[in-house]
């Protein structure tokens, strides 16, 4: 993998002059930035220089790669020019590697379709720092507030911890548009970019209520992909005098389950219909319609929703649709919470610049991120560190101790130097 990361960081486009200090390789300053996001040590290449100088060498050189390091600035200046949709094709080549050797095959949910989730997300804000990509909010002081918004597709399965992450979209000025971008013009971009790439997949795409409107969804499904998206009465209120007529003339098909949590005897009642406008048009698009309502002993209302879904509706496939419906919080708890609170420091301001370093930086991450993934699931040393150490956050503590301190030859040599070291996971 590091070997596929190098090959792209090799042919980074060069924006300096021919005049210009060609002392560092522009492969150096990204495989730099790089490895300390995979290292989740901010602080990683101050140690590695330290390290040179007493020891030789250094584990940038032999881990990643790094000829020499350049300072942080020089990073920065680097970088900067360089578009984050040059590292695109390598996120989307990892996933590829994990779908052909059939690791996506357990994330299979509803219609043995993959679960993709849509959110955008908040990872730069600032009133003083801004480059040509922040989105400038005018607040109701009159001050401009500078941010950087990210739709982060991940795939998601329930019940399952791993996430996969795919390319991104950023929602940043559009050339030859006046109108300010927005998630959702974001989102219609990356489905324009990849829908044709990941749709013989088999795709169903989860969203929250601001996906479901008639445009997006007619989209997904001209790309080929199904959908099944939060749907709130107040942004649907035709979909819901349908529902209500239904509900009245006890149309509504309803199915009830009960269960016991160990502590709590719940009763979760699920509805749904089929054939149901998503608005009120001649030319509406006809939709399937279901909700979950979970209540207690007392019949205290604990969880409801619904969604709005291209997949017919039955009574041996809602349950199944709910749970996939619910699996789009991974995105947040799994996905975007991890990368904010589990060492990636995404919401870090690791440098902006002045063009596209901001962004970069942030796919870089969103990189680091899936190659800790794709290891988890096809490296049988590191798998067998984090089967050794109880969390991520311990895994990472011990990585950062060692390569502070000793050299390393390469991967296989910190994972094996790791396992001798580490008692063997109780498995009981």
């Amino acid at each position: 993998m590091i070997e596929r990361i190098r090959a792209v960081f090799q042919i980074l486009p060069d924006k300096r002059g021919k005049s210009n200090n060609r002392r560092y390789l522009m492969q150096d300053a990204a495989l730099s930035a790089f490895s300390v996001f995979f290292t989740q040590s901010p602080s990683f290449l101050d140690y590695q220089i330290r390290m040179q100088q007493q020891h030789g060498r250094n584990n940038a050189q032999t881990l990643f790669g790094v000829h020499q390091i350049p300072c942080d600035n020089q990073i920065r200046n680097l970088l900067d020019p360089v578009p984050p949709q040059t590292l695109f094709p390598l996120m989307a080549n990892i996933g590829e590697e994990l779908h052909r050797h059939g690791y996506l095959e357990a994330l299979r949910s509803v219609d043995k379709t993959l679960l993709l989730a849509l959110d955008g997300t908040d990872f730069f804000s600032s009133h003083t720092i801004h480059c040509a990509c922040c989105q400038r909010c005018t607040q109701t002081n009159g001050a401009t507030l500078y941010r950087h918004i990210a739709v982060t597709p991940l795939l998601v399965a329930p019940g399952q911890e791993k996430v996969i992450a795919l390319p991104p979209e950023f929602v940043q000025p559009q050339d030859g548009h006046d109108k300010q971008d927005c998630e959702l013009a974001a989102a219609t971009r990356w489905l324009t970019r990849w829908g044709a790439h990941y749709a013989p997949w088999g795709i169903t795409l989860l969203g929250d209520d601001l996906y479901c409107h008639q445009p997006f969804c007619q989209q997904v499904l001209a790309a080929n992909m199904a959908f099944l998206f939060t749907c709130k009465p107040d942004s649907h209120r035709a979909l819901y005098e349908w529902i209500g007529d239904f509900s009245r003339m006890r149309q509504l098909a309803t199915l009830v389950r009960t269960r016991w949590t160990g502590k709590k005897r719940l009763t979760d009642t699920y509805r749904y219909a089929n054939q149901v406008p998503l608005r009120d048009s001649d030319d509406a698009l006809m939709l399937s319609w279901c909700e979950l309502t979970t209540t207690d002993e007392q019949g205290k209302v604990l969880y409801h929703n619904a969604w709005a879904t291209s997949h017919r509706i039955d009574a041996r496939n809602v349950e199944q649709l709910v749970k996939a419906g619910r699996a789009r919080w991974k995105i947040e708890n799994e996905g975007n919470n991890t990368l904010k609170t589990k060492g990636y420091h995404f919401e870090h301001n690791f440098g902006h610049g002045q063009q596209h370093l901001a962004n970069l930086l942030a796919t870089m991450i969103l990189l680091a991120f899936l190659a800790h993934t794709t290891l988890d699931w096809m490296d049988e040393r590191y798998r067998a560190v984090r089967q050794a150490l109880p969390s991520r956050r311990t895994f990472f503590e011990h990585v950062r101790a060692l390569l502070q301190y000793l050299p390393f030859d390469d991967w296989n040599h910190l994972m094996a130097f790791m396992l001798s070291k580490l008692p063997p996971p109780d498995t009981g």
